[in-house]
């Protein structure tokens, strides 16, 4: 009991670390898109998510082993074994080395013939598209072999790292915007290229040397251990099904919307995942800190703990995205015209279904670890990977029949939905696990806190005049005390609101004394 109360006061010092990241990147981000946007134009910022999400798309390959990499680590540093540890540590990067290699392959054959033969892109753009193209791919392959490094701090839960250089890389990124500023005579998006793929490289340089310093029992050695290898592998294989389906379901739709319409299309989807990202991060940073956690526990057979952390994952992760949603899927047409100079057409209809959609996943992360923390991984992929593959073919379909855009994203939120009903009764498959308690204890509250401060605001916002800042920050202000208060009383049980009233209190009389 004493050590699970350890671990729950490093999940909470891990999530102020990162949360303090995320409020720092989110007002640096969300000033960096609107520049960007401005200064490169609709059509270009479109060519940029478009073609760097070719590239994205063939590094499936790379999210199975990234997934296996941070699996077997977490697994191996609860049960102490600093020997295979390190093992495992070195067997991560030849994977990464041999997987870098076909991503190059892949991405000069099936991604050059996809940008020339297939891609919406001006005439006049073709030479730039292939500067972000060739630059993604260099970043892309920096990506790839910084990930056993980055698998290490998280498996050791120096999170403060994490927040540090991420606060580092905002910085950069705003200097990026000042230089496009300056230098906006000549090609802006071959500029605008060139030092995003500048900024991976300090950054992973930074990850790389921070590791080899703090964490010296863990080096690469030129050795081949077949088994472990075969075993990394075989766990990653069964992952390529549902990493295959993710890919399928957001850069292959990107690159089917492009088919279909234009880059303008592309630069609202850019847009709407941009305000998906910022808004995300609220339940990710909580997630990241929690998940070594369900994996160790899992390791040490403390079930019930893990248990305890996944509906408390599941829910918490919920209500810290809807709280921070709710007013911006309701005023998201006015945030949008205030954010941006331009807003690309049908941006705003994409953004609400791109959010509704994150809830569903916010809710579906804890079980997704708490799977892999089994290793029994085969029946899963096949029949979520299954079911989420369905929305690439679905989607086609359905733009086929209806030239409408956003029937893409819907078809996309509903297939999410179905597969997340799918994932509950697996994992009682797996492990100790409770749908009852899951359904009374998550679910449900869930579709109470959201019933009751939804409604009520959704009124307020058409009793209140529109296009007026005033009542923008009525409803923003009715919205963040309507959702505490039904969170606190409907979705939280009474041991819950106990801790909180005894923080309340503790703070109190730290402020009054």
């Amino acid at each position: 009991m004493s050590n699970n109360k350890e671990n729950n006061k490093r999940i909470a010092k891990n999530t102020v670390f990162l949360y303090c990241r995320m409020l720092f990147m989110m007002l640096i981000s969300l000033y960096t898109s609107r520049i960007v946007l401005s200064t490169l134009g609709i059509e270009d910022f479109g060519i940029f998510n478009v073609v760097g999400g070719i590239v994205t798309m063939l590094t499936f390959l790379n999210s199975s082993m990234t997934v296996s990499t941070q699996r077997y680590l977490n697994y191996e540093l609860a049960c102490s074994n600093h020997t295979h540890l390190a093992s495992i540590f070195s067997t991560s990067i030849n994977i990464h080395i041999t997987i870098s290699i076909i991503i190059i392959i892949l991405s000069e054959t099936v991604g050059i013939w996809l940008l020339y033969n297939h891609m919406s892109i001006p005439h006049e753009k073709i030479n730039a598209a292939l500067w972000v193209f060739q630059l993604s791919i260099l970043s892309t392959v920096i990506m790839i072999m910084s990930v056993p490094y980055n698998a290490i701090i998280i498996a050791y839960e120096r999170m403060g790292v994490f927040a540090y250089i991420s606060i580092l890389e905002a910085i950069l990124k705003l200097v990026i915007v000042y230089v496009l500023l300056v230098f906006n005579k000549i090609d802006t998006l071959k500029l605008y290229a060139v030092l995003m793929c500048c900024i991976q490289i300090i950054i992973r340089f930074i990850y790389t040397i921070y590791c080899k310093k703090n964490f010296p029992e863990i080096k690469y050695k030129l050795s081949f251990n077949r088994k472990l290898f075969n075993e990394m592998i075989n766990f990653a294989s069964w992952n390529l099904i549902g990493n295959i389906a993710v890919i399928a379901y957001t850069q292959g739709l990107n690159i089917l919307l492009n088919i279909f319409f234009s880059p303008v299309i592309n630069a609202a989807r850019g847009i709407a995942v941009q305000v998906q990202n910022t808004i995300r991060s609220f339940c990710q940073n909580f997630q990241t800190a929690l998940n070594p956690q369900i994996t160790k526990s899992y390791a040490t057979k403390d079930f019930e703990y893990m248990s305890s952390l996944i509906y408390a994952s599941s829910k918490y992760s919920f209500f810290l995205l809807f709280f921070i949603s709710l007013p911006i899927l309701i005023e998201t047409k006015e945030i949008l015209n205030w954010w941006l100079k331009e807003v690309p057409e049908h941006t705003t209809s994409f953004a609400r279904l791109i959010i509704c959609t994150s809830m569903i996943e916010a809710i579906s992360n804890p079980l997704i670890t708490a799977v892999q923390a089994t290793g029994k991984i085969k029946r899963y992929q096949i029949i979520i990977g299954s079911i989420q593959l369905s929305i690439l073919p679905i989607s086609y379909i359905a733009l086929s029949l209806c030239k409408i855009p956003e029937i893409a994203f819907i078809v996309n939120l509903v297939i999410i939905t179905v597969a997340q009903i799918a994932r509950i009764f697996i994992v009682k498959t797996l492990m100790p696990f409770s749908i009852k308690k899951y359904f009374k204890t998550v679910i449900y509250k869930i579709i109470l806190v959201c019933s009751t401060s939804y409604i009520p605001t959704v009124i307020l916002y058409y009793i209140l005049p529109n296009n007026n800042f005033f009542s923008f920050i009525s409803l923003c202000i009715f919205s963040i005390i309507l959702t505490s208060i039904t969170i606190y009383t409907l979705g939280l049980d009474d041991s819950e609101k106990k801790v909180i009233k005894n923080k309340a209190t503790k703070i109190y009389n730290y402020i009054i004394n």
